[in-house]
C-alpha cells in the first residue's frame, strides 16, 4: 500500500519515474515498461518490412536494423523510453544506393553515417535545436500526425470488405478501453482481440505474413565486401552524409516532442552521438540503419506509458522473439489491428489545439504561417527534414521581416555650436534586413551642411550594416555637407573601424 501510495504521490517526480533501478523494483510500473515494449515490438514489424521494401532490400535487413538500433540506443541513447529502429525517412535516402550498387555499398553507408553522427553529436550539433521555433516543432508535430495516418490509407484500399469492421473495432478498442481501465495497453489489447477473431473465425483478410517473409535465423556480424578506397568513398559519401543528417534531425525532434510529454529533459548531444554508435552496430550487423520513430515512440510514451530505457530494450527484445521463434504466431496479426493502432497514435500526435479557432484567432499570423509551412514541405515531400528546413527558413525570413520594421530614425533640427545641424536618432538592430532600408531615411539634399548620426540605441550586427553607413556617409558627401556617426557601442565600432570603407561601392 505504501508503495502504491509513492508512485501516485505529488513527490514521485517525472524524473524519477525514468529511473531504471526504481521501475525493476516496482512490479506495477516494470508491468507497463514490459507490456509496452512488447506492443512497440508487434507495430515495429510491418513497419521494418515496409520500409524494407521501400529501400529495395531484403525484410530480413529491416527487421534486424530495428532489433539492433532499439537494443543499442537502449543502452548509449540520451532519451529514455524513445524508440529507434528502421525508418522509413533513412530508406527514402538510401534507396538509390542500393538499385545503383547493392546491398554491401548501401551497408558501407549506413557504417559511415554512424561515424558522421558520433562526429557530429560530439561536436555540438545537438545544440542547433535552441534555433528551431516552437511553430516549426508544432508544425513537424502536426505532420507526423498527417504522414502516420496517410501511409495506413493503402491498407484500407482494395481490401475485402471484413477490413472495415475489424478496424472499427480495434479503434473501439484503442480509444474506449483507456476509460475504463489502464492496466493492460489498449494497442496490446486490440491486436490481441482482432487476431483471436480472424483465426478462430476464419476469415481472410490481409496479415503481417503477407507483408514479408519473416527470419528464422538470428542476426550475424557482416563486414560489407566493397574497395577500401577513396572510390568507394565517393559512392557512399553524399548517401552517408545525408542519412546522418537527416537521422539526427528526426531524432532530435522526436526527443524534444517526447521532453515536453512527459515532462522531462533529455541529454540531446548523448542521443545524437548514440544514434551513430546505434548506426555503426546496425551496420554491422546488415542492419539498413535507422532513427529515431515518432510513431512507435508516441505508441510506447503516449499509448503505453513507458518512461524508461527498459521499454526500448524490450522493444528490440520481443521483435527479435517475435519474428525468429514465433513468426508463425506473429503472420496471422491482421494488418486491421495495426492500422487501428496507428490511427489512434496518429489522433494522438496531432496538436488540436494549434488549429482551434480560438487559438488561431490569438496567434501571430506569422506563428501560423511557419506552421502551415512545416506542415506543406512535410507531406509534400514525405521527408521530415525537408519540411522542418522549409518551416526554419520561412521563420527565419518572417522573423527577419519583422525586426527589420522595427527599426525607426527620428530627425531633428537644431543649432549647435553656432552651426545648424540635422540630427538622425536611429533606434533597432541593423542587419541585412534592415540596413537596406536605412539608406532611404534621410533627406540628403534637404539636410543643412552638418549631420549627426546618432546610433546609441541601435546595433551594427553585419556587414550589410557597414556597407549602408559607408552609402550613408559617401551620400553626404557628395552633396558638399559634413556627416559625423557618434555613439556607436564597443562591438559596433569595432566591427565599423574594421570593415568600413573595404566593401565595395554601393550599400
Amino acid at each position: 500500500m505504501a508503495a502504491t501510495q509513492t508512485e501516485h504521490s505529488p513527490a514521485f517526480t517525472p524524473e524519477q519515474l525514468q529511473s531504471v533501478r526504481g521501475t525493476l523494483m516496482s512490479p506495477r510500473r516494470l508491468k507497463t515498461e514490459v507490456l509496452a515494449g512488447l506492443v512497440v515490438a508487434l507495430a515495429l514489424i510491418p513497419e521494418a518490412i515496409a520500409f524494407s521494401i521501400i529501400a529495395g532490400v531484403d525484410p530480413r535487413i529491416g527487421l534486424f536494423a530495428s532489433f539492433t538500433m532499439a537494443v543499442t540506443i537502449a543502452f548509449v541513447g540520451g532519451r529514455p523510453a524513445m524508440i529507434s529502429a528502421a525508418t522509413g525517412a533513412i530508406a527514402l535516402v538510401i534507396a538509390p544506393l542500393v538499385k545503383t550498387h547493392g546491398v554491401d555499398y548501401f551497408v558501407a553507408a549506413v557504417i559511415l553515417a554512424g561515424i558522421f553522427q558520433i562526429i557530429l553529436g560530439l561536436s555540438g550539433v545537438a545544440k542547433l535545436m535552441r534555433f528551431i521555433p516552437r511553430s516549426v516543432m508544432v508544425g513537424f508535430v502536426n505532420a507526423l500526425a498527417i504522414l502516420i495516418f496517410m501511409s495506413q490509407v493503402p491498407e484500407l484500399i482494395g481490401v475485402p470488405w471484413l477490413v472495415y469492421p475489424l478496424t472499427a473495432l480495434g479503434l473501439v478498442i484503442v480509444f474506449g478501453l483507456p476509460k475504463l481501465t489502464r492496466a493492460v495497453p489498449a494497442p496490446l489489447v486490440a491486436i490481441v482481440v482482432l487476431t483471436l477473431i480472424t483465426v478462430f473465425a476464419a476469415v481472410a483478410v490481409p496479415t503481417v505474413g503477407d507483408k514479408g517473409e519473416l527470419p528464422d535465423s538470428l542476426p550475424t556480424l557482416f563486414v560489407p565486401n566493397v574497395p577500401f578506397s577513396l572510390e568507394t568513398l565517393q559512392i557512399i559519401f553524399p548517401f552517408s552524409l545525408a542519412m546522418a543528417f537527416v537521422g539526427l534531425l528526426e531524432s532530435l525532434m522526436t526527443a524534444k516532442l517526447v521532453d515536453d510529454v512527459t515532462d522531462t529533459r533529455s541529454h540531446k548531444t548523448r542521443e545524437a552521438w548514440g544514434q551513430g554508435v546505434a548506426n555503426v552496430v546496425t551496420g554491422f550487423f546488415g542492419g539498413m540503419g535507422g532513427c529515431a520513430m515518432i510513431g512507435q515512440t508516441m505508441i510506447n510514451v503516449k499509448a503505453s506509458g513507458a518512461r524508461t530505457r527498459i521499454s526500448t530494450f524490450l522493444a528490440g527484445v520481443f521483435l527479435l522473439i517475435l519474428v525468429v521463434a514465433l513468426g508463425g504466431i506473429v503472420s496471422l496479426i491482421p494488418m486491421a489491428a495495426l492500422v487501428a493502432v496507428m490511427i489512434f497514435v496518429s489522433v494522438a500526435t496531432f496538436d488540436w489545439h494549434s488549429i482551434h479557432p480560438r487559438t488561431l484567432k490569438i496567434m501571430p499570423k506569422s506563428e501560423t504561417a511557419v506552421m502551415i509551412a512545416t506542415v506543406i514541405g512535410t507531406v509534400a515531400t514525405h521527408n521530415l527534414a525537408v519540411g522542418v528546413g522549409v518551416g526554419v527558413m520561412v521563420a527565419m525570413v518572417l522573423f527577419a521581416r519583422r525586426v527589420a520594421h522595427l527599426v525607426t530614425v527620428e530627425r531633428s533640427v537644431k543649432t549647435i555650436g553656432g552651426h545648424e545641424t540635422a540630427t538622425y536618432v536611429v533606434d533597432g538592430e541593423l542587419f541585412f534586413a534592415s540596413s537596406n532600408d536605412l539608406y532611404t531615411q534621410f533627406e540628403y539634399a534637404l539636410d543643412p551642411e552638418h549631420v549627426v548620426i546618432d546610433m546609441h540605441a541601435s546595433h551594427l550586427w553585419d556587414a550589410s550594416t557597414i556597407a549602408a553607413l559607408d552609402a550613408i556617409t559617401e551620400k553626404y558627401r557628395h552633396h558638399g555637407k559634413d556627416v559625423k556617426i557618434i555613439g556607436l557601442n564597443d562591438a559596433s565600432t569595432l566591427m565599423r573601424e574594421r570593415l568600413a570603407g573595404k566593401l565595395g561601392a554601393g550599400h
